[in-house]
């Protein structure tokens, strides 16, 4: 048999999970901010790096929060809905 739906605590944990990625982005944004402003670096390559890591990098790793929170948000929210709807079913 084919199942269709999810188990509701099984995908509020995925959210959660999800959710709780945004804490270790956050983590490395700042461990690479903090390692960049206090390494003693000059020259065209500490330029291309910084502009990178400012620019295209950061900018994902920020997109990646975002997409990880937008997802986690509807995971639990279906979860939610799908338990209502599971003990409305059961009465």
């Amino acid at each position: 048999m084919t199942m269709y739906g999810a188990n509701p605590e099984q995908l509020a944990g995925l959210g959660r999970s999800m959710k709780g990625q945004i804490t270790a982005i956050d983590q490395v944004i700042s461990t690479v901010n903090s390692a960049l402003a206090n390494t003693v670096w000059v020259g065209p390559a500490h330029d291309a790096f910084a502009q990178q890591w400012s620019g295209s990098f950061k900018t994902a790793l920020e997109r990646l929060k975002t997409a990880f929170d937008t997802a986690g948000a509807d995971c639990i929210t279906r979860s939610a809905e799908l338990a209502r709807v599971m003990g409305a079913v059961a009465r």
